[in-house]
């Protein structure tokens, strides 16, 4: 099921640093270089789940220079020359407008994808579908955007609402987005569950490079002031520079607030039955793994004795270690190696924090 246009590109933003799966996700392999749900990494899952939709010249990657290397080996098959390197990281405002500017001069007509390199997608039919049907909407000049259809009132995501049916004949329920909201607290997440009409923000992104170009220069002008310069420059041997030059004094901004919030013609796809899950933090395991009759989920090849134990993840770093847990139910043990974390499933969110901590008090050798 190939997109079928020569001017459809996907481009996978995986530059982040996972924070939330710390004390495996750390900064020189973020959770998207890992293999958490299997043997392959989020990162190489996501280039897998492109093939026969985009050929690999159509697929861009835009990340930092200390992540590129070991991506450029888990997907050899990506051009050298479509990894864009973030000289540093300046929210997905910028990593977004950077791949359009770069597509923009290479294709005047190019359509393209954004799409998280984190993320996971059981579905991966349904997810080919939606993505046709979405290129289809961006064709008539929309900023598109899949929405995931809520399983329960979550604060840990954005929300859009959905207004009036899209005008058109399109080949999946299509609507006009009303709004959009930050994460919610609880109540409010219940409240939203209950309307019906809002999906959750799952990051994803379709449009046209030159609408987005335009958005961001009425929007950001900053941001399309140095994308001009940057875009001038770029295959020419000021390229490297120039875009030094330009990006780090870039405000550190989203495309949600930067753009999508206050754009003119956007669409959502609501998206129900993808199989989503964004690996957000440990206790999202238990959405996308299989666990024993007990509840438990040993992944990373750990071995886990189980006695009397339920509803708890154990995430191993050695294959000969073997974690035995008695009288357990509803955690999560990681270990890292170097670094042994014990936590309530249901407080696994957390680890940020810890983070935070460790950066505070200097103790950069376990971040």
């Amino acid at each position: 099921m190939s997109i079928g246009n020569v001017h459809t590109y996907a481009v996978i933003m995986a530059g982040g640093g996972g924070t939330r799966l710390w004390p495996v996700s750390r900064k020189e392999r973020p959770k998207q270089l890992l293999p958490l749900l299997g043997q392959e990494t989020l990162f190489q899952s996501t280039v897998q789940r492109l093939e026969n939709l985009f050929p690999p010249e159509r697929i861009l990657v835009v990340t930092v220079e200390e992540q590129a290397r070991e991506m450029r080996l888990q997907a050899p098959e990506i051009p050298e020359e479509n990894y864009l390197i973030e000289s540093a990281p300046r929210g997905t405002a910028s990593v977004v407008g950077l791949a359009a500017a770069v597509l923009h001069k290479r294709d005047k007509n190019a359509s393209m994808a954004i799409l998280p390199s984190d993320h996971f997608i059981r579905n991966r039919d349904l997810f080919h579908y939606l993505l046709k049907a979405a290129f289809d909407v961006a064709a008539n000049g929309y900023l598109v955007t899949l929405g995931i259809t809520p399983t329960q009132p979550s604060t840990a995501y954005g929300y859009i609402q959905q207004g009036e049916p899209l005008d058109g004949n399109y080949n999946y329920p299509t609507y006009k987005v009303k709004s959009f909201k930050e994460k919610p607290d609880d109540q409010t997440a219940q409240k939203l569950l209950r309307t019906g009409d809002h999906s959750w923000n799952s990051g994803m992104f379709i449009w046209r490079a030159d609408i987005i170009l335009k958005e961001i220069d009425r929007q950001m002008p900053d941001l399309g002031s140095a994308l001009k310069k940057i875009s001038a420059a770029w295959g020419t041997d000021e390229q490297a520079a120039v875009l030094n030059e330009n990006w780090t004094g870039l405000k550190n901004e989203t495309v949600d607030y930067g753009v999508m919030e206050h754009a003119e013609r956007v669409a959502i796809l609501p998206a129900g039955g993808l199989g989503w899950s964004d690996v957000g933090m440990w206790s999202s395991l238990f959405e996308v793994l299989l666990p024993d009759m007990n509840g438990n989920i040993a992944t990373n090849s750990s071995l886990h004795l189980a006695h009397e134990t339920h509803n708890t993840l154990v995430y191993g770093s050695n294959n000969d270690r073997l974690i035995v847990t008695i009288g357990v139910d509803d955690m999560v043990i990681i270990d890292g190696g170097d670094v042994l974390m014990v936590c309530k499933t249901d407080q696994s969110q957390k680890v940020k924090d810890v983070v935070v901590h460790l950066k505070k008090h200097h103790q950069e050798k376990y971040l």
